[in-house]
């Protein structure tokens, strides 16, 4: 598994703790980055549960709004952090292409969730990665010297 995938599924883990829990994301990324017998959390893992932490309202706003019929607290726990992830991953961080953050959702589904989980997921990215291009200039980028060089690989970044 590489670096990016590792950090995803880490990050999908702390924040689908955090709100089975019920408590702040944030917390238990800290408690799980000081914890030596828990698996490590990389700085991209980190990024991406204080990124999806952040801007968690808006995330949930454009899931409503993209979702065909589905609430976000209606989405089974596992898909709704994982367009979570994907939602932030399309729009703040401008590293990633659109179609690695896509796939790599899509294949975490496909691999913890239902069988019509990728399809759904896949959907739900793919109409905001329809209009991303509206959407990102009205955000702030995550800067690129933020971004943990362990989490790109050449076929992440974004040429437009």
């Amino acid at each position: 598994m590489r670096a990016r995938t590792k950090a995803r599924k880490r990050a999908l883990d702390v924040l689908f703790e955090a709100e089975a829990r019920g408590e702040d994301a944030l917390a238990v990324l800290e408690e799980r980055q000081r914890t030596a017998d828990a698996p490590p959390v990389s700085d991209y893992a980190a990024l991406l549960v204080e990124g999806v932490t952040q801007r968690r309202e808006r995330i949930d706003q454009l899931l409503t709004e993209h979702s065909e019929g589905w609430s976000v607290p209606r989405m089974p726990a596992v898909d709704r952090t994982l367009l979570r992830i994907g939602v932030f991953e399309l729009l703040w961080v401008d590293e990633i292409d659109d179609p690695v953050a896509i796939t790599e959702a899509v294949e975490l589904a496909r691999s913890l969730s239902t069988d019509d989980s990728p399809r759904f997921v896949n959907g739900v990215l793919g109409r905001i990665s329809d209009v991303a291009g509206h959407l990102r200039p009205g955000l702030a980028p995550i800067p690129a010297a933020l971004v943990p060089a362990e989490a790109l690989d050449p076929s992440d970044v974004r040429e437009d």
